[in-house]
């Protein structure tokens, strides 16, 4: 059985190679596709421009979404994402340094799983990271996707 995949939205490239060591070392074996903005997220997920080649049905077993993006912040991608009905059940947590309470409030009254803030220390972010994947990769059971016309 494959294995999906994690769609990674983060600017920041520390950040996004530490994600990517992190879910290494918990030996998660889902692929990661990285989108490095609100629109190459939006685009991925709904094949425009560079991906319109790409089956709109390959969707990801969980999108991580920082809220500090350029072109479209997080929010604004995570409003989308629940607009439509391809993605409205895509599990999305928001992984952010963001500490503001009216984030936390707009993310979940906009549909987001979870809201995880990013630790600074690479264990403490490694095994916030290993925890996410265990749930959200193994354990959690997510609503099976329909292919719509």
């Amino acid at each position: 059985m494959k294995k999906g995949y994690i769609l990674l939205v983060e600017d920041n490239e520390d950040d996004e190679l530490l994600c990517i060591r992190a879910f290494k070392k918990s030996n998660l074996q889902n692929g990661i596709q990285v989108a490095r903005d609100g629109a190459e997220a939006l685009d991925f997920l709904f094949c425009t421009n560079n991906f319109s080649d790409r089956n709109k049905n390959d969707l990801p077993e969980l999108v991580l979404l920082d809220l500090k993006l350029p072109k479209y912040n997080g929010l604004e991608v995570l409003k989308r994402i629940r607009e439509n009905e391809l993605t409205k059940f895509l599990p999305v947590v928001i992984l952010t340094t963001s500490k503001e309470e009216s984030d936390i409030v707009k993310s979940y009254k906009l549909g987001a799983n979870s809201f995880i803030r990013k630790p600074v220390d690479f264990n403490k972010f490694y095994e916030a990271v290993n925890q996410l994947g265990l749930y959200w990769l193994v354990l959690n059971v997510s609503h099976k996707r329909t292919t719509y016309i």
